[in-house]
């Protein structure tokens, strides 16, 4: 991956020249080196700018960006050159960010490509997700918290927006803890066995359950293993636990 050198290469043939970033601050990103090229996908020019000042922020210079309105112009700039990060937007004049990220992830599959969007929609969330993007931020968030989904980026991770990574959540299917439970295959317990957990889960001993029921410690020991094995688990509280999932007791 490259990373940055007195190069003069500019975005001013891709888009309108965007004003310089201000006073740079590498220690934002002092751990790692900044890769250069970035390349930065957005039609609206506030957001062009703004983008370009959190970049700024984070180390880079302007002559680092290469900042373009559409899919053609980066598409454009691509044919020259590759880029080491990306910022791309969705929903773009001439298409949605979507294919050119699948283009991206197909040339660098190691490339960092943020999605900075508006869009939180299950298609649009998933889409850039499975199309290759690292992370997924919203427009609508502070500078400082865009900053730092660009700095996780930049350091190896996947940074999601918490809005996207609860519908992320939504979406996802209830799992069961037991797979047996998931098609009713377990095995119920007897009512004997059910009120004997019951006092396990009041923190009772065996002595003590076997003294309450009257039945010998050994008669309470062998009905505790059998409710281990029809629960699959191996401990009182595992037990406990698992009982009370599956509703057998309160």
């Amino acid at each position: 991956m490259p990373h940055r050198t007195d190069s003069t290469d500019s975005s001013a043939s891709f888009a309108d020249p965007i004003p310089s970033a201000g006073s740079r601050a590498p220690a934002a990103t002092a751990d790692v080196a900044l890769p250069v090229p970035v390349l930065v996908v957005e039609d609206e020019p506030l957001l062009q700018r703004r983008l370009s000042l959190v970049l700024g922020q984070l180390g880079y210079a302007q002559d680092d960006l290469v900042i373009v309105g559409s899919l053609a112009q980066a598409r454009q700039f691509l044919k020259q050159q590759p880029v080491a990060l990306a910022l791309v937007d969705l929903e773009l004049p001439d298409g949605n960010g979507r294919s050119l990220i699948l283009e991206l992830r197909a040339d660098d599959p190691g490339l960092g490509i943020l999605v900075v969007s508006a869009w939180s929609s299950e298609d649009a969330i998933l889409g850039a997700l499975k199309a290759g993007a690292t992370g997924y931020v919203l427009k609508e968030r502070d500078d400082l918290e865009v900053l730092l989904s660009i700095r996780s980026v930049l350091r190896g991770g996947a940074p999601i927006d918490p809005f996207i990574a609860r519908r992320i959540l939504e979406l996802l299917p209830a799992s069961p803890r037991n797979p047996a439970r998931a098609h009713g295959e377990g095995p119920e317990l007897s009512e004997r066995e059910t009120a004997i957990l019951r006092l396990v889960a009041n923190g009772m001993t065996n002595r003590e359950i076997a003294e309450h029921v009257s039945l010998s410690r050994f008669t309470v020991d062998t009905h505790i293993k059998r409710i281990y094995r029809k629960l699959a688990v191996s401990s009182r509280v595992s037990a406990v636990q698992e009982a009370k999932a599956r509703g057998w007791i309160e």
